[in-house]
């Protein structure tokens, strides 16, 4: 492929993602609430010695955790609405710093590599504090309560300010550290990164065709993975499927899980978008 036309796919690629991420953001922004209740409900049922029922909270989890092991957590890259929220303050913040031409404050990659635990401990946290029944106590501090009430039109925040605070700290990292939420803050963010993940769908590369010392997708990945190559088992837990490494790479050397499939990457980014859609459509989210 030459680079006319590396350069249209890539815009293509963009484009797509785009359009899935403003579908997912403005008609299901529910999702990622919906799966948290879920685990919420899980932990604070055990911690009364309840029994677990299907509740529509618990279904959203299981369904979203099963699509996770087998198409990796595109829903992160492409349908959470918090992470699209970032994506967009984050390239608004590079416009701004293009046009001011100030060169962009970033966050280290291995401070992020630090910082990526606290998501471990928020979980922790929460599960601890729905176990112990403390969890409904905190009401107002919740930034994502807030973010979907903001969504939803409500601008009545009162008894929300930690809340508010909280999201405005957590849009000003956004701002500075692409997918910082994702990495750093995000509960199920936790859950998922430690799901095992089928290689069918996960990013590889072809290591032997690589250019000596070139770390591209690295430096291109907004959760700084170093690729897998294809005779590796392993796919990244943190990966966010957002596909940016396959447009850095100078060789065209990345692709989905199966070599035989290179090239297919917009076929199967469609083809995982519908399922999604359909069973965010089929659990009434």
């Amino acid at each position: 492929m030459n680079k006319a036309d590396q350069k249209r796919m890539k815009k293509i690629r963009v484009w797509i993602r785009a359009a899935i991420q403003l579908l997912f953001f403005l008609f299901i922004p529910s999702a990622f609430t919906a799966s948290f209740n879920g685990v919420k409900y899980i932990f604070t049922q055990i911690g009364n010695g309840a029994s677990l029922e299907m509740t529509s909270f618990v279904a959203a989890l299981i369904v979203l955790c099963i699509y996770t092991v087998i198409f990796g957590r595109f829903f992160c890259g492409f349908a959470c609405a918090f992470g699209s929220l970032g994506d967009a303050l984050h390239a608004f913040y590079l416009w701004v710093c293009k046009k001011l031409k100030k060169k962009p404050v970033k966050i280290r990659a291995e401070r992020m590599k630090k910082l990526s635990v606290v998501k471990y401990l928020i979980l922790a946290v929460i599960a601890i504090l729905c176990f112990t029944g403390y969890y409904s106590k905190t009401q107002g501090f919740s930034p994502w309560d807030v973010f979907s009430m903001l969504h939803a039109g409500n601008l009545h925040l009162s008894g929300y300010a930690v809340g508010l605070i909280l999201l405005i700290l957590i849009a000003i990292g956004m701002c500075l550290q692409e997918r910082f939420f994702c990495r750093v803050l995000c509960p199920m963010g936790a859950v998922f990164s430690i799901l095992p993940v089928l290689p069918l769908f996960s990013l590889r590369r072809d290591r032997d065709n690589c250019i000596k010392g070139c770390k591209a997708c690295t430096m291109k990945c907004p959760a700084d993975i170093e690729l897998s190559s294809d005779q590796s088992p392993e796919a990244a837990g943190d990966c966010f499927q957002c596909q940016k490494c396959i447009d850095a790479c100078p060789k065209g050397n990345i692709h989905a899980g199966i070599k035989g499939i290179k090239g297919n990457e917009i076929i199967l980014t469609l083809i995982r978008a519908g399922v999604l859609l359909g069973l965010f459509l089929g659990l009434g989210i």
